[in-house]
């Protein structure tokens, strides 16, 4: 095993992570050594993970997180590099958190080896099948966020601890594997792959995915991975990807992962990206055509200082992972394409809060910034509140102190705390001290108490607007008073992505079929083949039986698993007379396409 990686200490008197046993000892991982196979027969990993020990308290025993492994033996390693068989024991199995493995250890421990396997089902593991994918192949992917990586890798499944990483993979040989780590840019002959990961992560950003890829590399330090038949339409869309990372390095200082590549997943995906670092996850949905929807990929750009750098200690903080994230995402997209672009997501993100806070309740606990997540599944915290409440925040400070200031003030943020772990009640009182206690009644003037621990939208939040919305509008309005739609065509022909999910969004929800026709016929929306604007539009058709478009909204259910665009259009089919019925058929046969991440939310819906 390769010597340890340096690793900052930690941030005293974090809050304990009520998602994982490893706080039961304080016995810490530092470094992983990975060792497995992938079977893409018995849809199994199988092999070892070795952990390089902390151990400065002289804890007797380190305790893992597992969930539905098979672990075959547990053996100690000591300073010389000797094994012993290990004591072991798996804890109480819970539905969510899944089983503590405790093991004994000594003074001299420096290293524990598990022996594992994975389960068919392990709920990180998507196993796709050719039909399944865009060419003639098998394809693996993962998904460990939140505490999902306990599924596939016995390990500290916390935010609030990190480790280095070293893997060695072997897959089939017509398969290139990639992790969250140095990525190779062609196959190996035999299937054998290492990988190195030399900053430090935490367990949620553990990833893995094999399968039948390409690589074309977009600068020095920027490319894309994805399907042969999908990488010419990937290339086209993110043409302007380093140009997005020299932006976010003008905003908030240098990027520190050496490598910033995508890898274009299949459809399946249950999220539009992972932040993976060096390696981001992305749906094809956002291949739009026109470069449009790319501000999912600043998002995930800008978690490798959010997020990735400086990371919520636990998923209670979830907000200081998201809401920093989409400030700054929207702040490269000002960047890069100007201010009146950047107000169009400000107002969509503002609408989905809005959305989402009705949705909780106005009253909801789960609308504040700082959550209690314990006894849940930490997907529960993953709202619009976290992200656009969290964002409003920070925008709010803005309008207080000036750009300057705050944008001073973040850059410090992340030089000060990289690869360390965040939680609210210490990023409070560091906000105190660098900012609101040198002005006096700025906190007053904040309303801090109200955004972080009270509900709904605070009063001091700014208000959003956007002229290129302004222009949307009065297209609903000429619509309204009775213009033809197709009359509309000319006022409509320069519009993105978002100017027309926006209008979409301004349709009365009462819309009749007869109504729809019309609309349909002037700016073929049924046939548009944007992801954004299907879900917009699919939720209007199938609230008003608009039989037309239901081929294609049936379509779109079973082929695309994205959770943001399933759970709206389940929800608007589910809502119609016949529409349960219709659900769950079209469920029945689309459920294996879709990841535990999104089924595990529909499984709920359907009920």
């Amino acid at each position: 095993m390769a010597p340890p990686f340096s690793s900052p200490a930690p941030l005293p008197s974090l809050a304990p992570d009520p998602h994982s046993y490893a706080g039961r000892s304080t016995a810490r991982v530092s470094h992983l050594a990975l060792a497995l196979t992938v079977d893409f027969d018995h849809h199994t990993l199988a092999g070892s993970a070795t952990w390089q020990l902390d151990n400065p308290a002289a804890a007797t025993e380190v305790v893992l997180d597992t969930r539905d492994l098979h672990i075959e033996a547990v053996e100690l390693l000591d300073k010389a590099g000797d094994t012993t068989p290990a004591t072991f024991a798996l804890g109480t199995a819970d539905p969510t958190l899944g089983q503590a493995l405790h093991v004994a250890i000594a003074a001299d421990t420096s290293a524990l080896r598990v022996r594992y396997r994975t389960a068919p089902t392990a709920a990180a593991l998507q196993w796709l099948a050719p039909a399944q994918t865009a060419g003639t192949q098998p394809f693996l992917f993962t998904q460990s966020q939140a505490i999902l990586a306990r599924t596939w890798l016995p390990c500290q499944d916390s935010p609030g601890i990190r480790f280095t990483y070293e893997a060695s993979l072997q897959v089939p040989a017509h398969l290139l594997a990639l992790m969250s780590a140095e990525n190779p840019t062609a196959r190996s002959a035999t299937g054998a792959y290492t990988f190195r990961m030399s900053q430090p992560i935490p367990a949620y950003l553990m990833a893995l995915a094999v399968g039948d890829l390409a690589y074309a590399p977009l600068s020095h330090r920027t490319g894309i991975y994805a399907e042969p038949a999908t990488l010419p339409a990937a290339m086209y869309e993110f043409a302007d990807l380093e140009k997005m990372v020299a932006a976010a390095e003008q905003l908030y200082g240098a990027y520190r992962w050496e490598q910033y590549d995508l890898l274009m997943l299949p459809p399946s995906f249950p999220f539009g990206g992972m932040e993976n670092p060096r390696l981001t996850f992305v749906t094809p949905t956002i291949l739009a055509g026109d470069r449009s929807l790319t501000s999912l990929v600043a998002h995930e750009l800008a978690h490798s200082w959010s997020g990735n750098l400086v990371t919520n200690g636990t998923w209670n903080d979830f907000w200081l992972n998201e809401g920093f994230t989409v400030y700054f995402e929207r702040r490269i997209m000002e960047h890069l394409y100007g201010r009146d672009y950047a107000d169009m997501l400000q107002v969509l993100g503002r609408d989905a809060l809005h959305d989402t806070i009705a949705e909780l309740g106005a009253d909801s606990p789960d609308t504040h910034l700082r959550l209690q997540l314990a006894g849940r599944d930490p997907d529960e915290g993953l709202t619009e509140i976290a992200y656009e409440k969290g964002c409003a925040l920070l925008l709010t400070l803005e309008s207080l102190i000036g750009r300057p200031r705050l944008d001073a003030f973040i850059k410090e943020y992340f030089a000060r705390f990289s690869f360390r772990a965040m939680d609210t009640a210490t990023f409070l009182a560091y906000l105190r001290t660098e900012l609101l206690d040198k002005e006096a009644g700025l906190e007053e003037q904040l309303h801090l108490g109200a955004w972080v621990d009270g509900p709904g939208l605070p009063s001091s939040a700014p208000a959003v607007s956007s002229s290129r919305f302004a222009a949307v509008e009065e297209v609903l309005h000429r619509l309204a008073r009775g213009t033809a739609p197709g009359a509309l065509v000319p006022a409509t022909t320069e519009w993105s992505s978002h100017e027309w999910v926006h209008f979409l969004h301004g349709l009365p929800p009462t819309l009749s079929a007869d109504e729809l026709r019309p609309i349909d016929d002037a700016f073929h929306f049924t046939a548009s083949g944007n992801a954004e604007i299907s879900t917009a539009w699919f939720a209007h058709t199938l609230r008003a039986g608009y039989a037309a478009a239901l081929p294609a909204a049936e379509n779109f259910l079973r082929h695309v698993g994205r959770r943001k665009f399933l759970v709206p259009l389940y929800r608007a089919l589910l809502a119609t007379p016949d529409g349960p019925v219709r659900a769950r058929a079209i469920y029945a046969q689309a459920r294996a396409n879709y990841h535990s991440v999104a089924t595990g939310t529909l499984d709920s819906l359907m009920e």
